[in-house]
């Protein structure tokens, strides 16, 4: 779908509804919901919605481990690996 055929609006949505889940799911594009002539909803298929949580999940992550290094809150890796080695051992 191009941008154009991405927009359409809530009346059209309702009329055509079972075809545009079909058209979505099989495009993976999502689909802009305009009302009165303004962006108010996206509608996309399951799949783009879990992969784009999934990427949202990752880049919380990153920043939050950004944030431990900057606090300090991180030990060289060398480190960690002979502590846990030790551990092993003592085992």
């Amino acid at each position: 779908m191009g941008l154009a055929s991405s927009i359409k609006p809530i009346s059209y949505v309702k009329a055509n509804a079972a075809e545009l889940l079909e058209k979505i799911a099989a495009s993976g594009e999502p689909l802009i919901i305009t009302q009165n002539g303004e962006a108010k909803a996206v509608l996309q298929d399951i799949a783009s919605y879990e992969k784009a949580q999934e990427t949202l999940a990752l880049l919380k992550l990153l920043a939050m481990s950004d944030e431990d290094i900057a606090a300090g809150r991180c030990k060289p890796a060398r480190e960690v690996i002979e502590r846990l080695r030790s551990k092993h051992k003592a085992r």
